[in-house]
């Protein structure tokens, strides 16, 4: 998934992710994400992450919910600016996979 970084933005979000909250963490491994990496590449920010859940939907739904993490997206959030063509209701656009080994 890729979104940009807002120039004028970055030290703070840089900032932000250097020390992320815990209870952010604890949300995101909650709702059954692990290996979650964002990179950063010029202004593009290229986020990855594994799913062991059995219900992606629910889960992102209990994520989105949670107060903490509602209040760091509230942080974040102004950070970036969408990519053109990111689906209705979606804030990062997806990125096609064109090759993966396990």
């Amino acid at each position: 998934m890729m979104i940009r970084l807002r120039p004028e933005a970055r030290e703070t979000y840089l900032r932000l992710h250097a020390d992320v909250w815990p209870e952010v963490a604890d949300t995101i491994r909650a709702c059954h994400i692990r290996n979650y990496t964002i990179f950063l590449r010029g202004d593009l920010l290229i986020g990855y992450y594994e799913y062991h859940g059995t219900d992606h939907a629910a889960d992102m739904a209990r994520m989105a919910a949670d107060p903490d993490t509602q209040r760091w997206w509230a942080l974040t959030d102004v950070c970036q600016e969408q990519l053109d063509g990111t689906p209705e209701g979606s804030w990062w656009a997806p990125a096609d996979e064109v090759w993966h080994q396990d």
